[in-house]
C-alpha cells in the first residue's frame, strides 16, 4: 500500500487531538465542522483503518491514531522548520522569540538585556513567559518555548546551554530578627525558623526543598508565594525568612546574609538540542552572550 500524505490533512488531524474534538478544531482552524469531519474520513479511508473512538460526544485515539500522531506532529515541525529556513534565504527575519524566565531572574537581572536586544533589533518581537526553571525545561523540550533561563545543574534536561551568570543564594530576614546580625547562617538554623517559599516548580523552592533532604528535616512552611513582593512583605513584617538570590534583597527593611558555607547557582540561556534556530533566536542568543559581563 503506497500511501501519500498532505500536511493540511495531518494538520487537522492534529487540530482533533489537541483541542479534543472536532467542533473545536473546527472553531481553532475558522473551517466548517463537515469539513473537519470529511479530512478525518477521507485520512482514515486512505489509511484503511479508523484513527479515532467515537462515543458519547467522546473521541479518544486508537492504536494506530497514537501511532499516526507522534508522526504527524514530527512532520508538521519538519515542514515549518523547512518553509522558516526558505524564507530566512530569502533575507525574511523570524518575528518573535519566546523566552522562558523565572520570575526573580526577569524582575531583578533581566530586563537591561531585553531592552537592549529589543533596541538593537527593533523588529523583532519579544515574548517572555514566566514559569519555575523545571517548567520551562519541559516547555523546550516540549518545543513549545525556543529559549529560556534554566538552573544549570546534574538534574537539567539535556539541551543546549550558555552560562549566563553565577549568583548567591542568601537567607532573607527583617533587619530587626536575631540572624541580622550574623555573618552567615548555618541551614540547621534556617529550618528552624518560619519560612516563606515559592511554589513547587521554582528553583528558589527546589533549593530549599534539596537543602531539606540532605539535612533530613521537613520545612516549617508558613507561607507559599511566587510573588516577590508579597514574599518580601511577608518577611518584613516578621512572619518568617525566606531565601533570595543577593540582588533582589534590594530593601533598607530587609537584610541578607550568606549560607554557611556560602550556596552559588549557574544560571544559563538553554535551548533544545539539535533544534532549528532562526536568524533572530541566534541573534538573541549571540546578544546575551556577548552582554553575560553586564549582567
Amino acid at each position: 500500500m503506497t500511501l501519500s500524505f498532505d500536511l493540511r490533512s495531518l494538520a487537522v488531524f492534529v487540530a482533533v487531538v489537541d483541542h479534543g474534538g472536532f467542533s473545536a478544531a473546527a472553531r481553532a482552524r475558522h473551517v466548517a465542522q463537515s469539513a473537519v469531519s470529511q479530512t478525518i474520513a477521507n485520512l482514515e479511508r486512505r489509511l484503511e483503518t479508523p484513527l479515532f473512538y467515537r462515543q458519547d460526544r467522546r473521541i479518544d485515539l486508537t492504536p494506530e491514531g497514537e501511532v499516526l500522531l507522534q508522526h504527524a506532529r514530527r512532520l508538521l515541525e519538519h515542514a515549518e522548520a523547512a518553509e522558516l529556513a526558505v524564507s530566512e534565504l530569502k533575507g525574511l527575519v523570524k518575528g518573535e522569540v519566546r523566552i522562558g524566565i523565572p520570575s526573580m531572574l526577569g524582575s531583578y537581572y533581566l530586563p537591561p538585556l531585553l531592552m537592549g536586544f529589543k533596541s538593537s533589533y527593533p523588529g523583532i518581537r519579544l515574548t517572555v513567559i514566566e514559569a519555575g526553571a523545571r517548567r520551562l525545561q519541559r516547555l523546550i523540550s516540549e518545543r513549545e518555548l525556543d529559549l529560556g533561563i534554566i538552573v544549570d545543574d546534574h538534574t537539567s534536561t539535556p539541551m543546549e546551554r550558555h552560562p549566563l551568570l553565577r549568583e548567591e543564594m542568601v537567607v532573607c530576614v527583617q533587619r530587626e530578627h536575631p540572624f541580622a546580625e550574623r555573618e552567615s547562617i548555618r541551614p540547621e538554623d534556617f529550618f528552624n525558623e518560619p519560612l516563606v517559599l515559592f511554589q513547587d516548580g521554582y528553583f528558589h523552592r527546589e533549593f530549599v526543598d534539596t537543602m531539606a533532604r540532605r539535612l533530613g528535616v521537613t520545612p516549617d512552611i508558613a507561607f507559599q508565594s511566587n510573588l516577590i513582593p508579597l514574599t518580601k512583605a511577608i518577611v518584613r513584617q516578621g512572619f518568617g525568612i525566606t531565601t533570595f538570590l543577593r540582588r533582589v534583597v534590594d530593601e533598607p527593611e530587609l537584610t541578607a546574609i550568606p549560607f554557611s558555607p556560602s550556596t552559588w547557582l549557574t544560571l544559563s540561556l538553554a535551548w533544545r538540542p539539535s533544534g532549528y534556530l532562526s536568524r533572530a533566536e541566534r541573534a538573541f542568543i549571540d546578544y546575551t552572550i556577548a552582554q553575560r559581563d553586564a549582567l
